[in-house]
């Protein structure tokens, strides 16, 4: 419909107001979900050029605003398809029709509401999506609510941390740090360090540079406890080590020494009976939520 002409337009509306609304409904909408034009490469390269600033979490609508509030269970192969410089054909054809009523002409973006099964039971969680489409109608980002929720979709792959070879075994201190007074609740991005977490790691960088006379090196490994889905907490316990990792390295510490791992919830420290999220539950937990920072310092 984009393509006609303002002749064909203007007859077109003319006719649509003379047919009962329900037949021009489905006219209209038959005729704006056939394809319309073609992927240009002058359009192509506009996307590759476009840098647009993600949305803020304000920009994303509350889901109360959907008007398929259900959303969808999505294809996990479909998300992963997803690239810029697609159009809207294209993404319909992947994630289907968009679960907020995003208006009628000149549209840039969709938002979708996706669930994802955790593996216990009935249990699952909610994220938002949000395409966004440039001036020639391509998609030009595709932006999730919670950063988290990424993870889900695409799980950080375990890399294992390169063996320091020494001539000598060398001394290793190992510190433990509580993440509930690290971070505030489920968040593991350097912003998201409380004042007197980010005041004990900043210390800790002083004490290490004070202390280590051949520093070798440096693991950061973040843990979290049972609660929530493995991938899920995987992610947040490697968010949380690199964010630890970029405080000690803006603090002095050669960013190059320090090496950062997500254990998730697979080294407990505590064992707790019970399954459901009571206040009970989370505080016995407590200890699994952790950030532990190893020192290996190469002097005798």
């Amino acid at each position: 419909m984009k393509n006609q002409k303002p002749q064909e337009a203007t007859l077109l509306a003319m006719a649509l107001g003379a047919l009962p609304p329900l037949v021009a409904c489905v006219l209209v909408l038959g005729g704006c979900a056939s394809a319309s034009y073609p992927l240009l490469p002058e359009a192509q390269a506009n996307v590759a050029r476009d840098n647009p600033p993600p949305p803020k979490d304000e920009d994303f609508p509350k889901l109360s605003t959907a008007k398929w509030e259900q959303g969808a269970f999505p294809s996990l192969e479909a998300l992963r398809a997803m690239r810029t410089g697609m159009g809207k054909d294209q993404v319909r054809e992947l994630l289907s029709w968009p679960h907020f009523t995003e208006g009628l002409g000149g549209v840039r973006e969709w938002n979708y509401i996706f669930h994802f099964r955790t593996g216990k039971g009935p249990e699952y969680v909610t994220c938002q999506y949000m395409v966004r489409y440039n001036k020639d109608v391509l998609t030009s980002g595709m932006y999730w609510k919670n950063p988290e929720c990424a993870a889900l979709v695409n799980p950080p792959e375990a890399k294992p941390i390169p063996v320091v070879v020494a001539p000598a075994p060398a001394p290793a201190q190992k510190v433990t740090l509580g993440a509930d007074g690290l971070f505030r609740f489920d968040g593991g991005a350097v912003s998201d360090l409380l004042p007197e977490g980010r005041a004990k790691v900043e210390r800790l960088a002083v004490e290490i540079q004070r202390n280590a006379k051949q520093l070798q090196g440096i693991v950061v490994t973040g843990h979290t406890d049972r609660l929530g889905s493995e991938s899920y907490n995987a992610a947040l316990s490697l968010a949380r080590a690199n964010s630890v990792r970029e405080l000690l390295a803006q603090n002095g510490i050669d960013r190059r020494l320090i090496r950062t791992q997500g254990m998730g919830e697979r080294q407990p420290v505590a064992q707790c009976q019970g399954t459901a999220k009571t206040p009970a539950l989370v505080s016995c937990l407590q200890p699994n939520r952790r950030v532990e920072i190893e020192v290996v310092d190469g002097r005798q």
